[in-house]
């Protein structure tokens, strides 16, 4: 079937309309946790898409302002410290983690396991082949692919289609199903095997065999990535945007923050040494008990400490705090932030 005729099926079909891309905030619209960090470990910036790091330098991750025509945001990674003798555990990639029960219709596992096709917009200064995979951590598969950067500092769209996998259930859970993971710094742990073009068992020599790049051999180098899709068949769809407020409500599932946004406040008559708490609904039900956090406190007077949480589930949480005020109208407003990251 060309490409023509597949995209009239898919279109009639229904799967070429809404609700295409299982790819949460792949124009990078999102970040609730702040749009830059200085980062040495694992990050986030952009909301649902992991900055994951280890021995590979420094790196400033922003969300940047520079994209391609029909995008207003990218996800922007530079390297401010570089590492040019990396450990055999040396990693620094792109990642983004997907639901398991969130990938049911591909039929991972069964005789009717279908195509995925990933495509995306990236630029660099530093040109030459990389590799990105699709790693099923479930059940311990992986599948890669290559593709090459041929003009520095210019976008250039990427699509690849990964075959269909007819082992390895995917649980109707919330739980980690698959997990794009896109290759820039890799240890000598991560090299030496070769390219998984086929679902294979995993093995961590595949999964940057495919390159020889080190991003993190100067601080010149960077990177921007957007307009990320995954979605099935065997033809890349044009990229399906929505809107601001659809994807923040798909991130906080995930994750809920981000300053005056989302405060707790107590005020009124107090009394010494009396508990006040809280229940608070999350904007988002979780996708499983979150880690809640008490984050930045902006007014306080009559309150003593810092507030502690309970009764932490995916819907809502309790937050408590003592009064060391008899004076009335002592006030406390603070911020939290919850994180049900996979």
């Amino acid at each position: 079937m060309s490409k023509a005729a597949e995209l009239a099926a898919l279109i009639g079909s229904g799967q070429a309309q809404g609700n295409r891309n299982i790819i949460i905030n792949g124009a990078m619209q999102v970040a609730q946790r702040g749009d830059s960090t200085s980062a040495t470990t694992n990050q986030y910036v952009c909301d649902r898409t992991q900055v994951a790091l280890n021995s590979a330098g420094t790196w400033d991750i922003t969300q940047s302002s520079t994209s391609p025509d029909g995008f207003a945001n990218s996800l922007k990674v530079d390297c401010t410290a570089a590492n040019t003798s990396l450990s055999a555990t040396s990693f620094m990639m792109i990642r983004q983690k997907i639901e398991s029960q969130n990938l049911q219709h591909i039929a991972k596992g069964t005789s009717s396991a279908k195509r995925l096709t990933l495509s995306f917009y990236i630029r660099s200064n530093k040109t030459g082949t990389y590799q990105v995979n699709l790693r099923d951590g479930e059940n311990a598969r992986l599948i890669g692919a290559t593709y090459s950067i041929s003009l520095a500092d210019t976008w250039e769209k990427k699509e690849i289609t990964y075959a269909a996998d007819t082992s390895g259930t995917l649980p109707d859970t919330n739980v980690e199903g698959i997990t794009i993971e896109w290759w820039f710094v890799a240890g000598s742990n991560y090299v030496g095997g070769a390219v998984p073009s086929a679902w294979e068992s995993s093995a961590n020599t595949d999964r940057n065999a495919g390159s020889s790049i080190n991003l993190a051999d100067s601080t010149s180098n960077e990177l921007y990535i957007t307009g990320v899709q995954l979605e099935v068949g065997e033809q890349a769809t044009p990229f399906e945007h929505r809107s601001y407020g659809d994807e923040l409500a798909k991130c906080q599932r995930y994750y809920e923050g981000g300053g005056l946004n989302n405060p707790i406040s107590w005020s009124g008559d107090v009394t010494n040494g009396n508990t006040y708490w809280d229940v608070r609904a999350f904007m988002v039900e979780k996708r499983a008990a979150p880690t809640v956090t008490v984050a930045s406190e902006y007014a306080k007077n009559g309150f003593s400490g810092t507030p502690s949480t309970s009764w932490v589930g995916t819907k809502s949480f309790r937050a408590f705090i003592n009064s060391s005020s008899t004076t009335n109208g002592a006030y406390f407003v603070f911020e939290f932030k919850a994180d049900s990251e996979l």
